[in-house]
């Protein structure tokens, strides 16, 4: 009988084989736990290591840890390159913010400026007899210049023509005097609906229309793309009823809105002259 029951114990005994792999998780996850306080105690150095050794393992072009902005730099790792870190951006903050003199000269200049340009323009107009095409305005922010269609473009179309590309041109030129300027340039319709093999809507045809006499102005290689920007309002804008033609061919335009900005180290942005008044 007793040979019996310690059989009988032997079969109850309890299957302990999945500790092996419960072992193995407990260990995987205490590696990552250190590798992930290693990672929050790393300098640039181990982290530029770290991301080249990632970049190898997953043969993927750029790291998967190439952001500098994961972590902060220590005191460390600005004394291993030279403490140059962000040196071009501490040297900007430094600088004294605009003074309420400052930004009253900078006005002043603006508009200075901005009527030194109109009157060159208005003398373009006026040599080449483009009075009816054309009107310059200035307020304290902006020179705006607009341009019925006709002087530019034929009837639903973006191909600028001859006489339009010689005044793009010209407008060109001026601007190589003021490099501090930037320029929007717009295109706006009526409300008369198109829709062509070219273009789907007005929205098209006023954006290509922008872009198009664009394209001319910066061929002055003098120029800096940098400062200029297309854009297209479509039939939205109107400065006149769209119920006349005559109220229609005023809507049809192109506009040059020109600006003079400034940098505010106290703001770290442009700015423009509007946003100082």
């Amino acid at each position: 009988m007793s040979k019996k029951r310690r059989h009988e114990d032997h079969e109850e005994h309890i299957d302990e084989s999945w500790l092996v792999p419960y072992a193995d998780i407990l260990t995987l996850l205490l590696a990552l736990f250190i590798v992930l306080y290693s990672m929050s105690q790393v300098d640039a150095k181990k982290f530029q290591d770290l991301s080249q050794a990632f970049s190898v393992a997953f043969s993927n072009g750029q790291g998967v840890l190439d952001m500098p902005s994961i972590i902060e730099r220590g005191p460390d790792a600005d004394a291993e390159n030279g403490g140059n870190e962000n040196s071009d951006l501490e040297g900007m903050t430094d600088e004294e913010p605009l003074s309420e003199q400052e930004i009253e000269q900078l006005l002043e200049q603006s508009e200075h400026d901005l009527n030194t340009l109109k009157q060159e323009i208005d003398e373009y107009i006026a040599d080449n007899g483009l009075t009816s095409s054309l009107e310059t305005s200035l307020n304290m922010s902006q020179l705006l210049i607009t341009i019925r269609d006709n002087a530019l473009f034929d009837s639903a179309e973006a191909s600028v023509k001859e006489d339009g590309r010689e005044l793009a041109v010209s407008i060109a030129k001026m601007l190589e005097n003021y490099p501090d300027f930037n320029v929007v340039i717009a295109g706006h319709t009526d409300n008369a609906p198109i829709r062509n093999a070219t273009y789907r809507s007005n929205w098209d045809l006023s954006v290509m229309r922008a872009v198009r006499f664009l394209d001319i102005i910066l061929l002055n290689t003098n120029l800096d793309p940098k400062r200029f920007s297309p854009v297209g309002y479509g039939e939205y804008h109107p400065v006149e009823t769209n119920d006349t033609s005559e109220g229609r061919a005023k809507n049809r335009r192109v506009e040059i809105s020109i600006v003079h900005n400034y940098f505010d180290p106290n703001k770290q942005q442009i700015i423009s002259a509007k946003e100082i008044e």
